[in-house]
């Protein structure tokens, strides 16, 4: 696995890649505000309401007992309403344009900006970003930009929640980890009180991500400090997502594929700052996944939408990645 396959050309990183959060919604440079946010992320006359549900027997339209869709106008679509998710009775629906002032309230007090707003999976979640200042120096030098994500979803399986997401300025990684088992989302449940205590709570969660950052730091210098040579990161990778023994040999092709270019990824962080270190190692892995693993698009969006959500949504191979590099400085 030392050097990539022949035909393999190597991995650069283009000027244009965004990181998820851009991938999946509309840049904000030019929001100052919460109401311009929402306005350009298409946030806004959603006309969210609750309607009763019904089923049919037989020829009668009976009505199902305590269960409501949640209905919203598609931004996109004049005169297009979609369905979000079936609620009960006391569900509240909690507009986006009620976060406004919590967002607003997020900025003044943390000197944030408006980074991208958007929707995931068909408007059943909105999301503002912000771009808190001060980043991170990992190992003194490789730089790490923090967001929080504010997100409310409206299908009745979530409430508004509060993401960190630090993202590597380098590759544009996404590195929303479990660092000191801290979480990084903080969630406040759709209920009658919502709107009243949210913006006590906006100032916890903007608490919470600073607390949760602090261990980010230190957790990455640690790692920017454990020394990994090359052929030792090829060894770990290939234990931890190696094909399983006796797999069919496309099977075992296609994996090789995918560990040769995790090991051209690291390869590739030799001439960085922290390069030959746990934390170049991981990178590397959260690179790999965020911008090069393989996805089926399957009608859910293009190739980098898909790619997106699951870089943001899916944090096994991130998790599972940081716990094999702690392991070396062990």
């Amino acid at each position: 696995m030392s050097a990539a396959p022949a035909t393999m050309a190597a991995p650069t990183v283009s000027s244009a890649r965004k990181d998820a959060w851009q991938a999946l919604g509309q840049p904000l440079q030019s929001a100052h505000t919460a109401a311009e946010a929402m306005k350009f992320g298409r946030l806004t006359g959603w006309n969210l309401r609750k309607e009763p549900i019904y089923t049919r027997v037989g020829g009668l339209e009976l009505a199902v007992p305590d269960r409501f869709a949640i209905i919203r106008d598609n931004p996109f679509h004049d005169h297009q309403a979609d369905v979000l998710g079936d609620v009960g009775r006391t569900y509240k629906i909690v507009h986006n344009e009620a976060l406004e002032s919590t967002l607003d309230l997020l900025v003044d007090e943390s000197g944030a900006t408006y980074d991208a707003a958007g929707e995931l999976d068909g408007g059943r979640t909105a999301f503002v970003t912000l771009k808190l200042g001060g980043a991170a120096k990992v190992g003194g030098a490789d730089l790490v930009d923090n967001y929080l994500a504010v997100m409310t979803n409206h299908d009745g399986n979530a409430g508004i929640s509060f993401m960190v997401t630090p993202v590597r300025v380098r590759c544009q990684s996404t590195l929303n980890l479990a660092f000191k088992r801290a979480p990084h989302t903080y969630t406040v449940r759709h209920t009658a009180g919502a709107e009243k205590i949210m913006q006590q709570q906006a100032r916890d969660a903007l608490s919470f991500a600073y607390d949760y950052l602090d261990g980010f730091q230190e957790e990455a210098d640690h790692l920017a400090g454990i020394k990994l040579s090359q052929s030792r990161f090829e060894e770990l990778i290939t234990r931890a997502f190696g094909a399983p023994k006796g797999s069919p040999a496309p099977t075992q092709t296609r994996v090789q594929n995918k560990l040769d270019h995790m090991a051209e990824l690291f390869s590739d962080t030799f001439d960085q700052p922290v390069g030959g270190t746990a934390w170049a190692g991981l990178s590397a892995l959260a690179e790999y996944y965020d911008h090069f693993s393989p996805v089926r698009p399957a009608g859910k969006g293009t190739e980098v939408e898909v790619r997106s959500r699951k870089a943001l949504q899916d944090p096994d191979f991130k998790n599972k990645a940081l716990k094999l590099m702690l392991a070396e400085g062990k």
